[in-house]
């Protein structure tokens, strides 16, 4: 991480805006912040804490950052330009913050805003505008969290020995942080995932061995727990089970050999019962039979004059249906003639009210239209009671309905009818249909009346027609009555429709302003929609291009992270072949005086020392000669893995660049956040467009709508217009209605209309017609009556009847005779049944012996029969258990035989995780394995700082790593000793002086960062501040550790040392100093060169 430049405005003591520039100031590697107390040099601090995490070290709130001393205009914000894993970064934050309003007066709240951009390509691009993305970008490049960055980068205030005095908790949770040690300690959670599964699986596999014996103590009857209830299973518990189960199979073998004995004893006792049972039940079915056909005998013998007295009724009745026939048809005839009187009365009465109106003029006397007298009208011959109940009879049988009460035979019931056709055909100015049948009813009844009351109702219907074809006239001046009428109507329907037009053409012309403003206001509102659509398309293709990199950044992650494995595999492939390379050289060089020894010649000179006597030559060791040839064999491989190291490094540069482009373009969001962005943009866009499209239809409303206004004018103008017409039209129809109307009520006669009046004629015509009609009916019936009497007579005498009443009387109606025929059948069926029964010998014999006793037969034989049932049932319960004993025995051994290795499996994992995570005897320093790893970085971390607090410290102090337990349950392995070279004893931190503790930390610091920056993966710290304690250093202990912060530029670092110790401003030549003020304070930067 390296800081390029600060820019702060409004913020804490600064007023203005002040720049900060890293970039110059760390040119020199070593700079100084210094003012006074108050003027705001921590403050500088705290801007850049803000502008990465959001918030500041300490207790201040975020609420307090904005400065008292700034204009009321002025908005608060920190803007950060910094380098982060390679990636040129510039953070902008503004706090939540209140100010005045634009408009009116009272203040508003604006809300954080936090921006991050990237420099891609010559250019400044937008990465993300969330706080929570911005932030956990951040976090992960920086690979820290707030108060860690304050601890390690920042320092503040005195905190130089929070480290160095922290415990093992705190240091673990910052150096794994820090050096990454995460994936050790999903290996902890692996092992101990893994102990409990094994744990679990074998806790399950034990219940289920629990649970076959339990089955196994239940089939074998047993009531008592099983073996090893209650305590851990383990060997000593399946040996039990088993031994357990070999009992309970033989004591289940014998129980079954005493059920199958039992079982031979009780079929023997069942057979001999079920036959002594089966002989009673056919002994007592035989004496059954024989009482019941007694009995049936005794009871038809008690009987036989009731049947006797059925079969004469039966007799009787089967010669009366031979007489049903005629007195049916007498029935009908006796019930035609009835009808026919009663229509005769019906019509004597419709024409006596017509005769009341005739008397009054003196044609026609009361009672002639009538008919004939009472005397006449009662004639006939008498109906019997035989007769009445035959037509009774044939009423039955006959389904058609009579003719309607008041109708005479042809006419149908039509009076009415024709009385309206009458009536409308007068509104026609025509005689109608009634009229018509009235006039040849009228001749048929002057043909048929010689004298008498046919001929007084044929002159009466004479007298009604001519007074018919007087209406024709009427009826047509009721007609144009009507019409004008109906035309004095429609003048006033025309006044109301003008009258409703102007109103409706007036009342929409009052709206007429309000409406044309709505459509003006579409108009614009689809322009505006219209701007916006061409202003958000660039809006949708940025998303587009933001989704379509997240995806490419999501797959490219992936596959980074498979590069980043095959790289460190090929690292550590390289270092294992190095190592091997190196061994075989340095075993080469161990044995080449062996090499050179066996090139020698006696006589001949050595090659190293040019002798010519061997005295004694070197010999190689056994079995560590080593070769020219292996080790250029060894280099070679080394070569080759080194290679491919370096290839995997290339791919996964190239892979992370490519990455780093795809998240440029895309940011920190999630790819389904974008997709979701992209969305809602496009559906902006969308609507937009939808809205602009609307424009030509708005304005095509608009000028629809003015058309509209000058149709409804013109229309209010004619309304009125035609209104004046109207006037002298509606006078002339007022007088011409009054004269037809005095002419048409002379001719109505005191009726309401003409068609009423000729409707009343009609109807008369028809009442006179209908009575002549009734009158021939009913003489014709009173005929038809007499010849059905004297058929029945007849009848009844073949039948040997002494008369029709008597043949009546003797008929029974179907279902009865029915009965009566099925009852004689059935007794004649059962005298010859009980008949053929006393007559067989088997129930005659049985019946001679004693009475037989089935039921204390069937109860011996179902007690033997429960006993053979009880001892099979013990038996196949013996016989299933021994089954299930040696199937339960089966799984038990078997299982038994597979929980071995399960635990074995177990033992393992148990101690793989015990170990690892420090819990296992065999790991004395009680030390996980991720303290186990962060201890040998923290003993790096010693080592580094070492050689810095030597140095600070005149050779006197050195940092080591000590892995001392802390006490008896406590884990070790992040402990810190300072050794003491004057008194050669090691210290706990916590004993050193303020001066001391102050430069320890320092030191331990700084190989904090030189280890974080050397670790492969680690997070390179390029910029470090110091925050005060230098004034607890006397001269020359400032010097040393002035010379060690200076010795940090050979590692491209910078350190800021923020002080007000006035000798560091002579020493340190780049300064930012900060200028306290009345109106705010201000920053004033130096460089190493001025």
């Amino acid at each position: 991480m390296r800081l390029h430049r600060l820019d702060l405005t409004a913020f804490g003591p600064f007023a203005g805006t002040q720049h900060v520039d890293f970039d110059e100031l760390s040119a020199a590697g070593l700079f100084l912040l210094h003012g006074p107390t108050g003027a705001g040099k921590t403050s500088v601090l705290d801007a850049v804490c803000y502008a990465l995490y959001g918030q500041v070290p300490g207790a201040r709130p975020a609420n307090r950052l904005r400065s008292d001393h700034a204009a009321a205009g002025t908005a608060t914000e920190v803007v950060l330009e910094l380098t982060l894993a390679g990636r040129r970064l510039e953070v902008t934050r503004r706090p939540e913050q209140v100010r005045a309003k634009k408009r009116g007066t009272g203040t508003t709240v604006d809300k954080a805003v936090t921006l991050l951009r990237e420099h891609v390509g010559g250019e400044w691009r937008g990465v993300s505008k969330s706080h929570q993305e911005i932030g956990e970008e951040v976090r992960q490049l920086v690979g820290m969290s707030c108060e860690q960055f304050c601890q390690v980068v920042l320092l503040p205030q005195g905190e130089f020995a929070t480290f160095l005095r922290a415990g093992a908790v705190e240091r673990a949770a910052l150096l794994g942080r820090l050096f990454d040690t995460r994936r050790f300690r999903a290996v902890e959670r692996w092992l101990r995932d893994r102990r409990q599964e094994a744990d679990q699986r074998l806790a399950a596999a034990d219940g289920e061995l629990r649970q076959i014996a339990a089955r196994m103590r239940q089939a074998a009857g047993h009531d008592d727990a099983a073996p090893g209830a209650g305590t851990d299973p383990g060997s000593g518990f399946d040996t039990a089970l088993l031994a357990d189960a070999a009992l309970a199979r033989s004591d289940a073998r014998e129980r079954y050999d005493i059920a199958r004995s039992a079982v031979r004893l009780a079929e023997d006792a069942h057979l001999d019962a079920a036959e002594k049972a089966a002989a009673a039940r056919e002994l007592a079915a035989l004496q059954g039979r024989y009482r019941e056909a007694r009995a049936r005998a005794d009871e038809a013998a008690a009987q036989q004059d009731a049947r006797r007295a059925v079969r004469a009724r039966l007799d009787r009745a089967r010669r009366a249906l031979t007489v049903d026939p005629a007195l049916g048809l007498h029935g009908k005839a006796a019930a035609r003639c009835e009808e026919a009187r009663a229509a005769e009365r019906e019509t004597r009465k419709a024409a006596a009210a017509v005769g009341e109106l005739l008397a009054r003029d003196g044609e026609v006397r009361d009672g002639e239209v009538a008919g004939r007298p009472p005397a006449a009208r009662g004639g006939g011959s008498e109906v019997l009671p035989a007769q009445r109940a035959g037509a009774a009879a044939g009423d039955r049988r006959d389904t058609e309905p009579p003719p309607a009460a008041g109708s005479a035979p042809g006419t149908g019931g039509g009076g009415e009818r024709d009385g309206a056709g009458a009536a409308r055909s007068a509104a026609d100015g025509r005689p109608g249909p009634g009229v018509e049948r009235a006039s040849e009813g009228a001749v048929r009844v002057g043909e048929r009346a010689a004298g008498g009351p046919d001929a007084a109702i044929a002159r009466r219907v004479g007298q009604l027609r001519e007074e018919l074809g007087g209406l024709a006239a009427a009826a047509a001046t009721e007609a144009r009555l009507e019409d004008i009428g109906r035309r004095r109507e429609a003048l006033a329907r025309e006044e109301r429709a003008d009258e409703g037009a102007v109103r409706e053409a007036q009342a929409w012309l009052e709206r007429w302003a309000g409406e044309r403003g709505r459509f003006q206001d579409r108009v614009e509102a689809a322009a505006e929609s219209a701007a916006r659509a061409e202003g958000l398309a660039g809006k949708v293709e940025s998303a587009r291009a933001r989704r379509d990199a997240a995806a490419e950044r999501d797959r490219l992650a992936s596959e980074v992270t498979r590069a980043e494995q095959a790289a460190r595999e090929a690292r550590d492939l390289a270092a294992d072949a190095r190592e091997a390379w190196q061994d075989a050289r340095e075993a080469r060089i161990a044995g080449i005086a062996a090499e050179l020894a066996a090139s020698l010649v006696d006589g001949e000179p050595c090659r190293v020392c040019g002798a010519e006597d061997h005295p004694a030559p070197a010999r190689p060791e056994a079995g560590r000669q080593v070769s020219s040839a292996d080790e250029d064999a060894a280099n070679a491989a080394y070569e080759r893995r080194r290679s491919a190291h370096t290839a995997a490094g290339e791919t996964t540069a190239r892979l992370r660049a490519a990455l780093d482009a795809a998240g440029a373009a895309a940011g920190t969001a999630p790819y389904p956040a974008l997709v979701a962005a992209h969305a809602e943009a496009a559906a902006e866009h969308a609507a937009a467009v939808r809205g602009a499209g609307g424009l030509a239809d708005a304005r095509r409303d608009l000028a629809r709508a003015e058309e509209e206004h000058q149709r409804r004018t013109a229309q209010r103008e004619q309304a009125l217009s035609r209104t004046a017409a109207r006037t002298s039209r509606r006078e002339e129809l007022d007088e011409q209605h009054r004269q037809v109307a005095e002419e048409l009520a002379r001719a109505r006669a005191g009726h309401a209309t003409v068609r009423a009046r000729h409707a009343d004629l009609s109807a008369r015509i028809a009442r006179l017609e209908r009575a002549a009609d009734a009158a021939r009916d009913r003489a014709d019936c009173e005929r038809q009556l007499a010849d059905a009497a004297a058929a029945l007579a007849a009848a009844a005498r073949t039948a040997g009847f002494g008369s029709p009443a008597e043949a009546a009387a003797a008929l029974l109606p179907p279902a009865e005779l029915a009965r009566a025929e099925r009852d004689v059948a059935a007794w004649e069926r059962e005298e010859a049944a009980i008949e053929a029964a006393l007559a067989a010998p088997e129930p005659a014999a049985a019946a001679a012996l004693p009475p037989a006793a089935p039921e204390r037969a069937r109860a011996d034989a179902d007690q033997a029969h429960r006993r053979l049932r009880d001892a099979s049932a013990a038996e196949s319960a013996a016989a299933t258990r021994c089954r299930e004993l040696d199937r339960l025995t089966g799984v038990a051994t078997a299982r038994a035989r597979e929980l071995a290795p399960a635990r074995a499996e177990f033992e393992r994992l148990k101690r793989l995780a015990d170990l690892a995570s420090g819990n296992s005897a065999e790991n004395r320093y009680r030390m996980e394995l991720e303290t186990y790893v962060l201890a040998a970085r923290l003993e790096q971390v010693a080592a580094a700082a070492g050689v810095r607090l030597q140095r600070m410290s005149a050779g006197r102090y050195t940092l080591a790593h000590s892995d001392a337990r802390a006490g008896n349950r406590a884990k070790s392995g992040l402990g810190l000793v300072v050794v003491d070279a004057w008194t050669g004893t090691e210290r706990d931190t916590s004993t050193l002086s303020g001066g001391e503790t102050f430069f320890a930390s320092l030191a331990l610091a700084l190989g904090l960062a030189d280890v974080v920056t050397d670790e492969a993966g680690g997070m390179r710290l390029d910029t470090l501040f110091i925050d005060e304690g230098f004034g607890s250093l006397d001269e020359q202990t400032l010097d040393e550790v002035l010379d060690v912060l200076d010795g940090l530029r050979e590692r491209d670092r910078a350190v800021g040392i923020v002080s007000h110790v006035a000798d560091l401003r002579q020493r340190i030549p780049a300064q930012l100093r900060v200028v306290k003020d009345r109106d705010g304070s201000s920053v004033r930067l130096r460089a190493a060169a001025g």
